[in-house]
């Protein structure tokens, strides 16, 4: 039988007021990064808090490395990094105290490395971790989940509202992890951060499954919104032909444009002009489920 680091088999999650999870079913390789992406109330810390054996599915079979969620969920969390973990109160400890505790756990992350971390995440040690800021405080309770070197991270949006320098240290993390064989289950509602890391990715839209996608294929399919500035005015003839390029609008020496999949030949061809500007954005994800999937989000 094939062994997966998590199954869900039809998992379904009612509350009284509402349907939370509607029969989704997923596997998560060993040493696979598997996101799972939906916007605000899509289900996904639902899922989270139903693989850390918080809450009970209503009906279906959720298991992580082959145990029950519920009856095992002891056993399952020695085993797992969790984010947010529901760490309790550090009182009085400092934030050196708390880590070097964490890293005491066979096979954990050596103080020196735990040191070298805490510098590049520009977190002090000597603080009292009861007075942490609310950043800081996510970045402490992240480095938490990480320090174990647990066999699976579970990780519910741990990037969000980070600073960027900070998310691209957690995103190394999440690549040395994998290089070592762990596996990381993530969530989020960034688009962007999913075709960076994934390996697979879950699509999720109020409760139910629409897509699982491989991280290769979500990047061929990006979605950018291209505006470039020219020294003269321009004419839409001069990117004709270019077949990945849509919604294609010219003002004079302004150009609009949507991409889908890699920009190089819309850049070769634009460069033989004298681009004075170029700004690149990725739609919402809204919007881009609504392109790519024929879903309304509203």
């Amino acid at each position: 039988m094939r062994y997966f680091v998590i199954k869900a088999e039809n998992v379904s999650k009612k509350y009284s007021h509402r349907q939370g999870i509607d029969n989704v079913s997923f596997e998560v390789e060993p040493g696979e990064i598997f996101g799972l992406l939906g916007t605000d109330h899509a289900g996904k810390s639902t899922i989270v808090s139903m693989l850390a054996g918080y809450f009970r599915p209503s009906s279906g079979d959720l298991k992580v490395f082959g145990l029950d969620c519920q009856r095992d969920s002891r056993a399952i969390r020695e085993r797992i990094g969790l984010y947010p973990g529901n760490y309790p109160s550090p009182s009085r400890h400092t934030v050196a105290e708390l880590l070097r505790y964490e890293g005491h756990q066979p096979g954990g992350m050596l103080w020196t490395e735990i040191q070298n971390l805490a510098g590049q995440l520009d977190l002090d040690l000597s603080q009292p971790a009861a007075t942490l800021s609310t950043h800081d405080r996510q970045v402490f309770d992240l480095l938490q989940a990480f320090i174990p070197r647990p066999e699976l991270l579970i990780l519910d949006e741990p990037t969000y509202e980070l600073k960027p320098a900070i998310q691209d240290v957690f995103y190394r993390l999440i690549m040395e992890a994998r290089q070592e064989g762990r596996t990381v289950f993530i969530t989020s509602r960034s688009l962007a951060e999913m075709e960076r890391i994934c390996d697979r990715v879950a699509i999720l839209h109020r409760g139910r499954l629409i897509a699982v996608e491989r991280g290769v294929q979500l990047r061929s399919r990006a979605l950018r919104i291209v505006e470039m500035r020219f020294a003269n005015s321009i004419s839409k003839e001069v990117f004709a032909g270019i077949p990945n390029i849509r919604n294609l609008s010219i003002e004079d020496n302004k150009m609009r444009c949507i991409v889908q999949g890699e920009p190089d030949r819309l850049l070769k061809i634009a460069c033989q002009q004298h681009v004075t500007d170029l700004l690149s954005t990725q739609p919402s994800l809204e919007q881009v489920l609504a392109d790519t999937y024929g879903i309304k989000t509203v």
